[in-house]
């Protein structure tokens, strides 16, 4: 009971009315295709074969059992397969609850049918009205109280425990109800676990009370308990397993077809479309917890619990190493073309996605971008995404924000960032266009949402900041999940990564860059692909009249970088055309350092900690002996051998914040980006 409650908590029952065509076309076919071939092949085997009673009498159990797609069980799947927001790992969530809708349907019919023609008009007629009345007081007496128990929550504060006690009261009470009136505790349960909303701060709340004790304590015992009531040598008769095993495996294949046909004919990738299949196919504890009950009431032997129970094992266990082998959402995030800033034409709308935890994360960023010198002849196309954990929900989301159309006096922590960014486009001019997303999915896989939305909208650039968040004015290291999250995008974005050190020193005011004062910025060059990106970026930078930049290039009497003939001549051509470029520019300067080892690059660049406000660097470099030595001081690999120096050797209070920069390396048929500008076919 307490399990379908957290699912219909966790649950929004408004992704019915969301869901697409394509969604609803494969909720309906994946449900009744299975079901009328199951229910066939059952027709067809009750009437050429002598069967027994008790297995005659649940093959309709049976055929309406693996019809059913579970949301709660494909949610728990695609969390444990790390693919909740992939893109047919929404599509399953939508296709599940359509599912889910038709099965509980036809169970309402047959519960209703049953009750008709099994009692009295009178007995119907209380049962219908007894029920009615439960639902009414769940929807339009308990509904209102959760609504009002957010409304009294400010954000970001915890629920009070006497709203959590109200709901567990109240559980309990609508458990108790819904058996007294034969409407069963589990659906009363769901029920009120649907009403409430889900997400914080109220269902997140009671999600993180009840999941704990829940998954950890009672699941495993749930488990234990249906393989000790699993007796495999009550199997006596092959034909009784054959024939059940007959009828789960046409539904297995009916549930296929219906599944993979939608996709196909939309033009999905024939093994995404097989994995959707499988994963529709998969069963769980909501499964066992119904052939449990079959059990209990004497509807189903034990020979025929066995064979049921057997076959959800073995099916949900080929599953799960089949969707692994087969669906790799990563594949996916790779462009047609060159996706970098040093690619992009001068007068092209320069399209960059900046990626936001926390408010903390806006100023600096904000600061960054107009460094940039958007202007109306070089416009800048802005798409913000903010990133937020998935907490009491089952399903993944990612939408554009739409503003309220009166201004909250209470706005949410997403608001609050959307409505810095929209004040930073009004003072654009017309220089910047913003559109702003919010994604709130597993930490896990929450990569997946920024590289879906960079490949989506066709940016060159993704910003994103470094795991090391301030809180309270103090630099505290972030947990593991945002390194996580850091390291997934550099490795799998379609197009060029900047990993953003915010030092928090950035000049106050209403916008920074808005001023006429100066702002110092610093490029670090050593040689490679991704200084040149760093470089090209620097180059919009020059063009800004309240930015001073200075250029350093770094060389050795020694090979300072590894690297081609190619890569060093490209090298040479960037650094030829940015000095060109900038031969006019009083503000900016370029000198030279010749470094012998590690004492004297820190010798350059720890003075640029109290006087420039951003030094940037290329995240990666060609292996040499001077950089295998740099590689010592390095602990985050995701910020390359120079970055992880930088980081490491600026003091505490430092006023410079880093920009390591990664240009693109995933283009679909190029081997190496740094090696050829001819596309090759490669086998993905």
């Amino acid at each position: 009971m307490l399990f379908i409650f957290l699912i219909g908590v966790k649950m929004d029952p408004t992704m019915v009315l969301k869901s697409g065509r394509k969604a609803l076309a494969i909720g309906v076919l994946g449900f009744f295709v299975p079901y009328a071939l199951a229910g066939i092949a059952a027709l067809i085997i009750n009437q050429c074969f002598s069967l027994d009673h008790d297995v005659t009498s649940i093959l309709p159990l049976i055929v309406a059992l693996q019809s059913m797609t579970s949301f709660p069980v494909i949610a728990c799947f695609l969390t444990e397969l790390k693919i909740l927001n992939s893109e047919i790992g929404r599509l399953a969530s939508s296709s599940s609850i359509i599912c889910d809708v038709l099965h509980w349907s036809i169970l309402s019919l047959r519960f209703v049918s049953k009750v008709a023609t099994e009692k009295s008009v009178t007995s119907s007629i209380g049962s219908f009205l007894s029920s009615a009345l439960l639902i009414t007081v769940i929807v339009f007496g308990i509904r209102p109280a959760a609504l009002w128990a957010i409304r009294h929550t400010p954000e970001g504060k915890p629920v009070k425990e006497i709203y959590i006690f109200f709901f567990l009261v109240a559980l309990m009470g609508c458990g108790l109800m819904g058996e007294v009136i034969g409407l069963s505790a589990l659906v009363a349960s769901f029920i009120l676990g649907l009403v409430i909303p889900d997400g914080p701060p109220l269902g997140a709340a009671l999600v993180e009370r009840l999941d704990c004790f829940v998954s950890v304590l009672l699941m495993p015992i749930f488990f234990t308990t249906c393989g000790l009531n699993t007796d495999v040598f009550a199997i006596q008769k092959l034909m009784n397993a054959g024939v059940i095993l007959l009828v789960v495996f046409v539904s297995f294949v009916g549930k296929i077809i219906g599944t993979i046909l939608p996709p196909l004919f939309c033009r999905m990738p024939f093994r995404d479309a097989l994995s959707l299949a499988l994963i529709m196919n998969s069963k769980g504890i909501l499964e066992l917890a119904m052939l449990t009950n079959w059990k209990k009431d004497k509807v189903m032997n034990e020979e025929c619990f066995a064979i049921m129970i057997i076959s959800v094992v073995v099916v949900t266990g080929v599953i799960s190493p089949l969707v692994k082998a087969l669906y790799d959402p990563s594949k996916r995030f790779i462009a047609y073309k060159r996706r970098t800033v040093q690619h992009s034409k001068r007068g092209e709308e320069l399209c960059i996605l900046a990626c936001i935890h926390s408010q903390d994360n806006v100023k600096t960023i904000i600061s960054l971008l107009n460094a940039t010198n958007p202007t109306t002849d070089s416009p800048m196309n802005l798409f913000v995404l903010h990133l937020v954990k998935l907490m009491g929900r089952s399903s993944s989301l990612l939408v554009a924000h739409r503003p309220r159309e009166k201004p909250s006096l209470y706005p949410t922590q997403s608001e609050q960032i959307f409505n810095s960014f929209r004040k930073f486009e009004e003072r654009s001019r017309g220089a910047v266009m913003v559109h702003c997303f919010k994604g709130v999915s597993p930490y896990a896989t929450m990569h997946n949402d920024v590289c879906s939305l960079a490949l989506e909208k066709r940016t060159c650039i993704v910003i994103i900041p470094f795991h090391r968040q301030r809180i309270n004015g103090e630099r505290i290291e972030a947990p593991y999940v945002f390194r996580h999250l850091n390291k997934n995008v550099l490795e799998k974005a379609p197009c060029s990564v900047a990993i953003l050190i915010d030092r928090g020193n950035w000049k106050k005011g209403r916008s920074a860059m808005a001023e006429p004062s100066s702002y110092q910025v610093a490029v670090l060059f050593f040689g490679g692909a991704d200084d040149r990106e760093a470089v090209a970026l620097a180059g919009r930078m020059s063009e800004h009249p309240n930015v001073n930049l200075t250029l350093i290039r770094f060389s050795s009497l020694n090979e300072i970088v590894g690297g081609t003939d190619r890569s060093k001549m490209l090298d040479a051509e960037t650094l030829g055309e940015f000095r060109l470029n900038t031969l006019h520019n009083e503000q900016v300067s370029y000198q030279e350092e010749v470094v012998t080892d590690i004492a004297s690059v820190l010798a350059v660049t720890r003075p640029m900690e109290n006087t420039c406000d951003l030094v940037m660097v290329g995240r990666s470099h060609g292996q040499s002996q001077f950089m295998s030595e740099l590689t010592k001081y390095s602990e985050h690999r995701e910020l390359g051998t120079v970055g992880e120096v930088l980081v490491t050797t600026y003091s505490k209070g430092s006023k410079a914040s880093v920009l390591v920069v990664q240009q693109q390396t995933r283009i679909w048929g190029l081997l190496n980006p740094e090696e050829s500008l001819h596309l090759r076919r490669v086998n993905l």
